[in-house]
């Protein structure tokens, strides 16, 4: 059989800071990143049988099924994400706590009939994954949002720039990533905007509010202005997934 090219919606989440924890407490906050994925995507009415799931040791990757829409990735999969880390938190001591860095992009890529995935969209989800304006947002302040986002530029105006239920342009705060050869326009989503998750920041921040500032703000201002961060990635590389043929 040869190899077959789709054009899929990924998926990369990351958990800040889990290097020094030591195994048992590591295999333990994977346990609670997956456990929190099945439960999100089933809240957001969406079978994880469908996703492929790619573990990478502090993290994983989603690819999601071809006749996906792009915007299912974002509303409302994402803020049920956070509320189930959220939870978690509030009874999980000081090393089992999680904070989440998370990347979403989509392109076409190759899957092999041995259930390898790879291709030029994994590269730009790593990128975006590693890059310095997702760390500083996820790594700002000592509490608030479980989950820091970012957006590739061509997944934004595919799906915010498209108007879908949820996204209002307004809630994302563009930021410049450059990571070697890696340079490209990306998207933030930042606490209190209307579809991040809530955040307790000494007022309510709910779905609903717009940010106080409407003017734009780069990600360094951002995390200054709210210490926290909301931020999305991606990924590449050779991977080994298990593909769901619907036919």
């Amino acid at each position: 059989m040869n190899p077959r090219y789709e054009y899929r919606a990924l998926l990369a989440c990351d958990i800040a800071g889990s290097a020094g924890r030591g195994e048992q407490r590591l295999q333990k906050i994977r346990r609670v990143l997956r456990s929190a994925l099945v439960d999100a995507l089933g809240s957001a009415d969406l079978d994880a049988p469908d996703f492929a799931y790619v573990d990478t040791g502090d993290g994983c990757q989603l690819v999601a099924p071809a006749a996906l829409p792009k915007a299912r990735l974002l509303f409302p999969l994402l803020p049920e994400l956070g509320s189930r880390i959220r939870e978690h938190n509030r009874h999980a001591d000081a090393d089992t706590w999680l904070r989440v860095r998370a990347a979403v992009h989509a392109g076409e890529i190759r899957l092999d009939p041995d259930g390898t995935v790879s291709g030029a969209p994994f590269e730009a989800l790593a990128r975006l994954l590693d890059s310095a304006p997702l760390r500083h947002a996820t790594l700002a302040g000592t509490s608030g949002t479980p989950v820091a986002a970012i957006l590739s530029h061509h997944f934004y105006e595919e799906t915010v720039g498209h108007g879908y239920e949820g996204l209002e342009a307004d809630a994302f705060t563009a930021a410049d990533v450059r990571a070697k050869e890696y340079a490209a326009r990306a998207w933030l989503w930042y606490p209190g905007s209307p579809v991040g998750p809530r955040v307790d920041s000494g007022r309510d921040s709910g779905f609903g509010e717009r940010p106080a500032e409407p003017a734009p703000r780069t990600a360094e201002q951002l995390v200054r202005a709210t210490g926290n961060g909301t931020v999305f990635a991606v990924h590449r590389g050779d991977q080994y997934v298990r593909h769901n043929d619907r036919g």
